[in-house]
Protein backbone atom coordinates (compact mmCIF):
# COMPACT_ATOMS: atom_id res chain seq x y z
CA UNK A 1 0.00 0.00 0.00
CA UNK A 2 2.71 2.22 1.27
CA UNK A 3 4.23 1.39 -2.29
CA UNK A 4 1.05 2.10 -4.49
CA UNK A 5 0.67 5.77 -2.85
CA UNK A 6 4.52 6.95 -3.37
CA UNK A 7 3.99 5.64 -6.82
CA UNK A 8 0.72 7.75 -7.26
CA UNK A 9 2.35 10.95 -5.21
CA UNK A 10 5.63 10.72 -7.82
CA UNK A 11 2.77 10.46 -10.92
CA UNK A 12 0.77 13.18 -9.50
CA UNK A 13 3.02 16.16 -10.56
CA UNK A 14 4.00 14.54 -14.36
CA UNK A 15 0.07 13.99 -14.76
CA UNK A 16 -0.55 18.16 -14.00
CA UNK A 17 2.50 18.75 -16.38
CA UNK A 18 0.42 16.63 -19.42
CA UNK A 19 -0.31 20.10 -20.94
CA UNK A 20 -1.88 20.24 -23.23
CA UNK A 21 -3.80 17.07 -23.62
CA UNK A 22 -6.94 18.54 -25.73
CA UNK A 23 -7.58 21.36 -28.07
CA UNK A 24 -6.36 24.85 -26.85
CA UNK A 25 -8.84 27.95 -27.29
CA UNK A 26 -7.96 31.67 -27.93
CA UNK A 27 -11.31 33.76 -27.39
CA UNK A 28 -10.99 37.07 -30.09
CA UNK A 29 -13.36 39.49 -27.58
CA UNK A 30 -13.93 41.94 -30.39
CA UNK A 31 -15.94 41.60 -33.56
CA UNK A 32 -15.07 39.23 -36.55
CA UNK A 33 -12.68 41.46 -39.00
CA UNK A 34 -10.38 43.48 -37.05
CA UNK A 35 -6.66 43.07 -36.76
CA UNK A 36 -6.60 40.62 -34.01
CA UNK A 37 -8.48 38.29 -36.37
CA UNK A 38 -5.10 38.04 -38.75
CA UNK A 39 -2.58 38.27 -36.23
CA UNK A 40 -4.06 35.85 -33.90
CA UNK A 41 -4.86 33.28 -36.54
CA UNK A 42 -1.10 33.53 -37.58
CA UNK A 43 -0.11 32.76 -33.08
CA UNK A 44 -2.69 30.29 -32.58
CA UNK A 45 -0.82 28.22 -35.85
CA UNK A 46 2.69 28.60 -33.95
CA UNK A 47 0.77 27.12 -30.77
CA UNK A 48 -0.76 24.67 -32.41
CA UNK A 49 3.15 23.64 -34.28
CA UNK A 50 5.14 23.93 -31.12
CA UNK A 51 2.67 22.42 -28.45
CA UNK A 52 1.17 19.73 -30.37
CA UNK A 53 -2.87 20.44 -30.17
CA UNK A 54 -5.27 22.52 -32.43
CA UNK A 55 -5.97 25.96 -31.55
CA UNK A 56 -9.48 27.01 -32.10
CA UNK A 57 -9.60 31.15 -32.64
CA UNK A 58 -13.28 32.20 -31.40
CA UNK A 59 -15.13 35.92 -31.87
CA UNK A 60 -16.88 36.60 -29.05
CA UNK A 61 -17.56 40.17 -29.29
CA UNK A 62 -19.79 42.49 -26.81
CA UNK A 63 -19.10 45.19 -24.02
CA UNK A 64 -15.74 46.67 -25.50
CA UNK A 65 -14.17 43.11 -24.75
CA UNK A 66 -16.38 42.03 -21.71
CA UNK A 67 -18.30 39.58 -22.91
CA UNK A 68 -15.46 37.57 -24.19
CA UNK A 69 -13.02 38.41 -21.03
CA UNK A 70 -15.30 37.38 -18.83
CA UNK A 71 -16.00 33.62 -20.54
CA UNK A 72 -12.08 33.33 -20.59
CA UNK A 73 -12.17 34.49 -16.27
CA UNK A 74 -14.95 31.81 -16.08
CA UNK A 75 -13.45 28.67 -18.01
CA UNK A 76 -11.50 26.08 -15.81
CA UNK A 77 -7.78 27.20 -15.39
CA UNK A 78 -6.32 24.61 -17.17
CA UNK A 79 -4.44 26.66 -20.14
CA UNK A 80 -6.78 25.40 -22.20
CA UNK A 81 -8.67 28.76 -22.86
CA UNK A 82 -7.07 32.19 -23.30
CA UNK A 83 -7.93 35.56 -24.45
CA UNK A 84 -6.12 37.49 -26.46
CA UNK A 85 -7.03 41.36 -25.98
CA UNK A 86 -6.11 44.63 -26.03
CA UNK A 87 -5.71 46.00 -21.93
CA UNK A 88 -9.71 47.67 -21.95
CA UNK A 89 -11.70 44.93 -20.79
CA UNK A 90 -9.03 43.79 -17.72
CA UNK A 91 -7.62 47.47 -16.69
CA UNK A 92 -9.67 50.04 -18.16
CA UNK A 93 -14.16 48.91 -17.98
CA UNK A 94 -13.67 47.48 -14.25
CA UNK A 95 -12.97 51.45 -13.55
CA UNK A 96 -15.96 52.24 -16.19
CA UNK A 97 -19.12 49.53 -15.29
CA UNK A 98 -20.29 48.79 -11.19
CA UNK A 99 -20.21 45.01 -10.76
CA UNK A 100 -18.56 44.20 -13.73
CA UNK A 101 -17.46 40.78 -12.76
CA UNK A 102 -13.89 40.78 -14.16
CA UNK A 103 -10.45 42.54 -13.38
CA UNK A 104 -7.04 42.25 -13.13
CA UNK A 105 -7.48 39.98 -10.67
CA UNK A 106 -9.46 37.38 -12.56
CA UNK A 107 -6.76 36.56 -14.96
CA UNK A 108 -3.19 35.08 -15.14
CA UNK A 109 -1.21 37.35 -17.52
CA UNK A 110 1.01 34.86 -20.16
CA UNK A 111 2.86 37.81 -22.73
CA UNK A 112 2.60 41.32 -24.36
CA UNK A 113 2.41 40.92 -28.28
CA UNK A 114 2.11 43.94 -29.67
CA UNK A 115 0.51 47.50 -29.52
CA UNK A 116 -2.57 48.43 -30.77
CA UNK A 117 -1.27 51.96 -32.31
CA UNK A 118 -4.98 53.93 -32.09
CA UNK A 119 -5.35 56.75 -34.41
CA UNK A 120 -8.44 59.31 -35.66
CA UNK A 121 -9.19 59.00 -39.48
CA UNK A 122 -11.17 60.88 -41.85
CA UNK A 123 -12.25 60.33 -45.27
CA UNK A 124 -9.47 61.29 -48.44
CA UNK A 125 -12.01 64.18 -49.46
CA UNK A 126 -12.47 66.00 -45.79
CA UNK A 127 -10.73 69.48 -45.97
CA UNK A 128 -9.40 68.16 -42.30
CA UNK A 129 -5.79 67.54 -42.44
CA UNK A 130 -4.60 67.27 -38.65
CA UNK A 131 -6.24 67.06 -35.24
CA UNK A 132 -5.95 70.53 -34.77
CA UNK A 133 -7.90 71.36 -37.41
CA UNK A 134 -10.43 68.62 -36.73
CA UNK A 135 -11.06 70.42 -33.30
CA UNK A 136 -11.20 73.28 -35.14
CA UNK A 137 -14.22 72.31 -37.46
CA UNK A 138 -15.54 70.49 -34.07
CA UNK A 139 -15.99 74.32 -32.64
CA UNK A 140 -17.74 75.29 -36.15
CA UNK A 141 -20.23 72.77 -36.01
CA UNK A 142 -21.49 69.27 -34.43
CA UNK A 143 -19.30 66.09 -35.55
CA UNK A 144 -19.94 62.72 -35.26
CA UNK A 145 -17.37 59.79 -34.98
CA UNK A 146 -17.43 56.16 -34.04
CA UNK A 147 -15.42 53.70 -32.22
CA UNK A 148 -15.06 50.08 -31.30
CA UNK A 149 -17.29 50.34 -28.34
CA UNK A 150 -18.46 52.38 -25.41
CA UNK A 151 -15.39 52.91 -23.15
CA UNK A 152 -12.93 51.22 -25.94
CA UNK A 153 -9.83 52.75 -26.11
CA UNK A 154 -10.25 54.46 -29.09
CA UNK A 155 -13.29 56.27 -27.62
CA UNK A 156 -11.31 57.14 -24.21
CA UNK A 157 -8.85 58.77 -26.78
CA UNK A 158 -11.72 60.92 -28.01
CA UNK A 159 -12.18 62.16 -24.73
CA UNK A 160 -9.15 62.73 -24.29
CA UNK A 161 -8.53 65.04 -26.66
CA UNK A 162 -12.35 66.62 -25.53
CA UNK A 163 -10.91 67.25 -21.95
CA UNK A 164 -7.36 69.17 -23.41
CA UNK A 165 -9.62 71.52 -25.66
CA UNK A 166 -13.24 71.80 -24.53
CA UNK A 167 -14.36 70.49 -27.96
CA UNK A 168 -17.03 68.10 -27.70
CA UNK A 169 -17.77 65.48 -30.35
CA UNK A 170 -20.98 63.54 -30.70
CA UNK A 171 -19.96 59.48 -29.78
CA UNK A 172 -21.85 56.38 -31.78
CA UNK A 173 -20.35 53.26 -30.52
CA UNK A 174 -20.33 49.91 -32.76
CA UNK A 175 -19.32 46.24 -31.95
CA UNK A 176 -15.54 46.76 -33.71
CA UNK A 177 -13.67 48.80 -36.07
CA UNK A 178 -14.87 47.59 -39.19
CA UNK A 179 -18.53 48.86 -38.98
CA UNK A 180 -17.91 52.62 -38.31
CA UNK A 181 -15.06 53.08 -40.25
CA UNK A 182 -17.88 51.81 -43.03
CA UNK A 183 -19.54 53.76 -41.67
CA UNK A 184 -17.36 56.69 -42.24
CA UNK A 185 -16.70 55.50 -45.71
CA UNK A 186 -20.65 56.23 -46.61
CA UNK A 187 -20.25 59.82 -45.55
CA UNK A 188 -22.52 59.05 -42.17
CA UNK A 189 -19.96 59.70 -39.82
CA UNK A 190 -17.47 62.76 -39.76
CA UNK A 191 -14.35 60.96 -38.58
CA UNK A 192 -13.35 57.98 -36.45
CA UNK A 193 -11.26 56.77 -34.03
CA UNK A 194 -9.93 53.15 -34.41
CA UNK A 195 -6.92 50.23 -34.82
CA UNK A 196 -4.64 51.85 -36.80
CA UNK A 197 -4.19 48.50 -37.98
CA UNK A 198 -7.89 47.94 -38.50
CA UNK A 199 -7.96 51.01 -41.15
CA UNK A 200 -4.40 50.40 -42.88
CA UNK A 201 -5.99 49.11 -46.11
CA UNK A 202 -8.25 51.80 -46.33
CA UNK A 203 -5.12 54.08 -45.66
CA UNK A 204 -3.10 52.42 -48.38
CA UNK A 205 -5.84 52.72 -50.56
CA UNK A 206 -6.38 56.35 -50.27
CA UNK A 207 -10.03 55.79 -48.84
CA UNK A 208 -9.22 57.14 -45.39
CA UNK A 209 -6.91 59.52 -44.34
CA UNK A 210 -5.07 58.89 -41.22
CA UNK A 211 -4.39 62.34 -38.92
CA UNK A 212 -3.23 61.59 -36.02
CA UNK A 213 -2.09 58.81 -33.38
CA UNK A 214 -2.06 58.52 -30.12
CA UNK A 215 0.92 56.51 -29.11
CA UNK A 216 4.02 57.89 -27.55
CA UNK A 217 5.69 57.42 -31.13
CA UNK A 218 4.39 57.50 -34.77
CA UNK A 219 3.30 54.45 -35.93
CA UNK A 220 6.46 52.78 -38.29
CA UNK A 221 4.28 52.67 -40.87
CA UNK A 222 3.07 55.81 -41.19
CA UNK A 223 6.05 58.30 -40.45
CA UNK A 224 4.62 61.52 -41.74
CA UNK A 225 1.62 61.52 -39.30
CA UNK A 226 2.72 63.44 -36.07
CA UNK A 227 1.28 61.95 -32.76
CA UNK A 228 -1.33 64.06 -30.68
CA UNK A 229 0.86 65.30 -28.30
CA UNK A 230 3.28 66.89 -31.37
CA UNK A 231 0.13 68.46 -32.69
CA UNK A 232 0.08 70.35 -29.76
CA UNK A 233 -2.99 68.01 -27.73
CA UNK A 234 -2.28 66.18 -24.86
CA UNK A 235 -3.98 63.00 -25.30
CA UNK A 236 -1.68 59.93 -25.18
CA UNK A 237 -3.92 56.47 -25.32
CA UNK A 238 -1.76 53.42 -25.76
CA UNK A 239 -2.97 49.89 -26.27
CA UNK A 240 -0.48 46.61 -24.88
CA UNK A 241 -2.61 44.04 -26.14
CA UNK A 242 -1.57 40.07 -24.70
CA UNK A 243 -2.36 36.89 -23.97
CA UNK A 244 -4.40 35.90 -20.83
CA UNK A 245 -5.18 32.93 -18.94
CA UNK A 246 -7.98 32.39 -16.40
CA UNK A 247 -6.15 32.91 -12.42
CA UNK A 248 -5.34 29.98 -10.92
CA UNK A 249 -3.55 28.37 -14.00
CA UNK A 250 -0.66 26.08 -12.96
CA UNK A 251 2.62 27.69 -13.26
CA UNK A 252 4.27 24.67 -15.44
CA UNK A 253 1.65 25.96 -18.01
CA UNK A 254 2.22 29.38 -17.78
CA UNK A 255 5.76 28.86 -18.73
CA UNK A 256 4.72 26.79 -21.43
CA UNK A 257 2.64 28.95 -22.79
CA UNK A 258 4.54 32.05 -22.24
CA UNK A 259 7.62 30.18 -23.87
CA UNK A 260 5.31 29.26 -26.78
CA UNK A 261 4.52 33.52 -27.01
CA UNK A 262 8.16 34.51 -26.96
CA UNK A 263 8.71 32.26 -29.98
CA UNK A 264 5.49 32.95 -31.48
CA UNK A 265 5.64 36.48 -32.08
CA UNK A 266 9.26 36.22 -33.46
CA UNK A 267 8.31 33.33 -35.93
CA UNK A 268 8.26 34.38 -39.46
CA UNK A 269 4.85 33.82 -40.13
CA UNK A 270 3.77 35.84 -37.39
CA UNK A 271 5.77 38.50 -38.14
CA UNK A 272 4.68 38.52 -42.09
CA UNK A 273 1.24 39.17 -40.56
CA UNK A 274 1.96 41.88 -38.28
CA UNK A 275 4.01 43.36 -40.88
CA UNK A 276 0.95 43.28 -43.38
CA UNK A 277 -1.58 44.32 -40.78
CA UNK A 278 0.52 47.25 -39.97
CA UNK A 279 0.69 46.05 -36.14
CA UNK A 280 4.14 46.62 -34.19
CA UNK A 281 5.04 43.66 -32.33
CA UNK A 282 5.75 44.42 -28.67
CA UNK A 283 6.67 41.27 -26.97
CA UNK A 284 6.03 41.14 -22.75
CA UNK A 285 7.65 38.52 -20.21
CA UNK A 286 4.65 37.20 -18.03
CA UNK A 287 6.42 38.97 -15.31
CA UNK A 288 6.71 42.50 -17.47
CA UNK A 289 3.18 41.96 -18.87
CA UNK A 290 1.56 40.88 -15.32
CA UNK A 291 3.64 44.13 -13.66
CA UNK A 292 2.09 46.50 -16.38
CA UNK A 293 -1.40 45.48 -16.25
CA UNK A 294 -1.49 46.02 -12.60
CA UNK A 295 0.02 49.41 -12.97
CA UNK A 296 -2.22 49.94 -15.85
CA UNK A 297 -5.33 49.27 -13.70
CA UNK A 298 -3.91 51.69 -10.72
CA UNK A 299 -3.49 54.24 -13.21
CA UNK A 300 -6.76 54.37 -14.95
CA UNK A 301 -8.34 54.43 -12.00
CA UNK A 302 -6.57 57.94 -11.49
CA UNK A 303 -6.54 58.87 -14.88
CA UNK A 304 -10.57 58.41 -15.22
CA UNK A 305 -11.30 60.33 -11.55
CA UNK A 306 -9.38 62.93 -13.02
CA UNK A 307 -11.28 62.82 -16.36
CA UNK A 308 -14.76 63.19 -14.23
CA UNK A 309 -15.45 59.32 -15.46
CA UNK A 310 -18.05 58.15 -13.07
CA UNK A 311 -19.04 53.86 -12.94
CA UNK A 312 -21.96 53.61 -14.56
Amino acid sequence: MRRALLALALLAPTAALAFPDRPITIVLPYAPGSASDAYGRALGEHFTRVLGQPVVLTNRDGGSGVVGMRSVAQSAPDGHTLGLTPVTPVVVQPHMVRNLGIGPESFAPVCGTNENVLGVLVRTDSPVRDLPGLVAEGRRRALTYGSPGPSSLPQLAVFRVQRATGVEFSHIPFRGDPPHLNELLAGRLDFSAAVVASASGLIDADRLRLIAVFSARRHPDYPNVPTAREQGIDAQQLSQVGLYAPRGTPEPVLAQLEQACRTGVEDEAFRRVAAARRVPVNFMSRADFTAMVNSEYEAYGRILRELGVQPE
